[in-house]
C-alpha cells in the first residue's frame, strides 16, 4: 500500500512540475529588446550644405592694355587701401600724353591766331572794308579753333588719366585670395575688364551660402543658431547666425532650393573661402525634459502581448486616445468600447489590431509598453513632443527617468509541446521580465 501512495505521489509530482514548466514555457515565450527613458534636451534641426565665402571681395583689373612689368602683391598677402600692387609698362601711353601736349599747344596757337585775325576783320568790317560775309567766316574760324582747343585739353586729360591706370592700386584692406598675371604677361582691356588680383575684405567676418529644400525653408528664420562642420576639421563645430533668407529659388533635377546666408566669425583664420559646410539649423529646442528613443514609439505588441494585457487588466481600454493633446493635436472619438473578448459578427476580436489603433489615435499621441517588477506587461499613454529623429519628447502618468520600456521582440516561442521540465534553462531571461 505504502508502495502504491508513494507512486501515485511521484505520479502527481511530475505532473505538476510538467503543468509549471508548460505554463512558464509559455509566458516567457518572449524576450524583449529594451531602452530607457532618459531626461535631458532636445533640439530640432534642419540640415543643408553651403560654401563658405568672404563677406565682401573686390575684383581688381585694369582699365588699360600693356605688358605687367611689376607686382607688389600675391597670394595670401594683407594690402591696404591705396597700396600699389601692380604697374603695367607705360611707354605707349607716355607717348600718347606728348603727342596730347602738342595737339594742345597747336590749338592754342590757333586760338590765338584767329582771335587776331577776328579782331582785324571786326576793325575792317566796321569801317566798310570788309564785307558781312568774310566777318562772319573769321568769326566761325575763330569759335572752331576755340573748340579745338577744348577737345586737344580733354585728349591730354584722357591721355594723362590712362597713364595713371597703368599703377594698380588695393581698392580695400583686405587679404589677396587671388592673383591671375604673372610679371612679363600682356593683359588686353579692349573687350572686358581683365581681372589681376581678387581680395577678401575682412576674413574675420565670413559667410555661408547655404541651399536649404522648400519643404525645410519655412522654418528657417532670421536669427536662429547655426552651426556647422568642415572637412578640414571634423572634430571641431563652428556656430553662426541666419543673416538672410533669400527669396529667389534655384531648380536642380526639380528639386527647388532657397539660399539661405548664414554669418560666421572666423577670429583664428581656420575657414577659408570655398569650403564646403555642412550645416545644421537650429529650429526648435525642448529643454530638460523626458526623452525616449523613437522605437520605443513605434513599438507594436503582437496579439499575444495584447491578449496577456487585456487579460491583466479587463476594465481598461486599449485604443482609447489621450484627450487635449499639448501641441494642438484633436482627440480621437472612438465610439464605445467593446468588452475584452467580445466577438464581432465574423467571430474576430474586435480592438486588437494595433496598426489600426495607431491610425485612429491623434498625432501627438502614443503608447509605450514596460514591464512591472512582477514581470507583468504594462503600458502608458503618451503625449509627444519635439523630436530630433532619434529621441521624442514625452509626457505621461508614471514616466520617470531610467524606466526601461520594450522597443521590439527579440525572440518568440520555441516549441509548439511543453518543455521537458528536467533540461537546464537557458540563461537568458524570458518572459515579460526585463533583462
Amino acid at each position: 500500500m505504502k508502495r502504491i501512495l508513494l507512486a501515485i505521489g511521484l505520479v502527481a509530482a511530475v505532473a505538476v512540475s510538467i503543468a509549471l514548466a508548460a505554463r512558464n514555457n509559455a509566458a516567457g515565450a518572449t524576450s524583449y529588446r529594451m531602452v530607457s527613458v532618459s531626461r535631458g534636451d532636445i533640439e530640432s534641426r534642419v540640415e543643408a550644405t553651403g560654401l563658405l565665402s568672404a563677406v565682401s571681395t573686390v575684383q581688381v583689373g585694369t582699365q588699360v592694355s600693356g605688358k605687367i612689368t611689376e607686382l607688389h602683391a600675391d597670394f595670401n598677402d594683407r594690402v591696404k587701401r591705396g597700396q600699389l600692387i601692380a604697374r603695367i609698362d607705360a611707354t605707349l601711353l607716355e607717348q600718347a600724353v606728348r603727342q596730347a601736349k602738342s595737339d594742345l599747344a597747336r590749338a592754342e596757337a590757333d586760338v590765338k591766331q584767329k582771335k587776331f585775325f577776328l579782331d582785324q576783320a571786326e576793325a575792317l568790317y566796321k569801317s566798310r572794308a570788309m564785307t558781312e560775309t568774310e566777318y562772319t567766316s573769321a568769326q566761325y574760324n575763330s569759335a572752331v579753333s576755340a573748340s579745338a582747343l577744348v577737345s586737344a585739353q580733354a585728349s591730354l586729360e584722357r591721355a594723362e588719366q590712362n597713364l595713371a591706370y597703368t599703377n594698380i592700386y588695393a581698392p580695400i584692406d583686405g587679404v589677396v585670395i587671388e592673383r591671375n598675371v604673372e610679371i612679363g604677361q600682356t593683359v588686353a582691356a579692349s573687350m572686358s575688364t581683365p581681372q589681376i588680383f581678387l581680395i577678401a575684405e575682412d576674413l574675420s567676418n565670413m559667410q555661408i551660402l547655404a541651399s536649404v529644400d522648400e519643404s525645410d525653408i519655412g522654418v528657417i528664420k532670421e536669427g536662429q543658431d547655426v552651426s556647422f562642420t568642415v572637412q578640414a576639421f571634423p572634430n571641431r563645430t563652428f556656430h553662426g547666425t541666419v543673416n538672410q533668407v533669400r527669396m529667389q529659388s534655384t531648380t536642380a533635377e526639380n528639386v527647388v532650393n532657397y539660399t539661405v546666408v548664414v554669418k560666421v566669425r572666423n577670429p583664428d583664420g581656420a575657414l577659408l573661402p570655398g569650403m564646403t559646410a555642412t550645416v545644421s539649423f537650429q529650429v526648435a529646442k525642448a529643454e530638460n525634459v523626458l526623452r525616449v528613443p523613437n522605437a520605443a514609439l513605434r513599438f507594436q505588441p503582437t496579439d499575444e502581448m495584447m491578449a496577456a494585457y487585456r487579460a491583466a487588466h479587463p476594465a481598461e481600454p486599449t485604443d482609447a486616445p489621450m484627450a487635449d493633446s499639448p501641441r494642438g493635436g484633436q482627440p480621437v472619438a472612438n465610439g464605445a468600447q467593446r468588452a475584452p473578448g467580445a466577438q464581432g459578427s465574423n467571430g474576430a476580436q474586435r480592438g486588437n489590431d494595433s496598426a489600426s489603433l495607431a491610425r485612429r489615435r491623434a498625432a501627438d499621441v502614443g503608447n509605450v509598453w514596460y514591464t512591472d517588477a512582477n514581470g507583468v506587461l504594462q503600458m502608458v499613454r503618451v503625449r509627444t513632443g519635439l523630436s530630433n529623429g532619434q529621441l521624442t519628447e514625452v509626457t505621461g502618468a508614471g514616466l520617470k527617468e531610467g524606466l526601461e520600456l520594450i522597443a521590439g521582440v527579440t525572440s518568440a516561442a520555441a516549441a509548439d509541446g511543453p518543455a521537458n521540465p528536467f533540461q537546464q534553462q537557458n540563461d537568458r531571461r524570458r518572459g515579460p521580465g526585463r533583462f
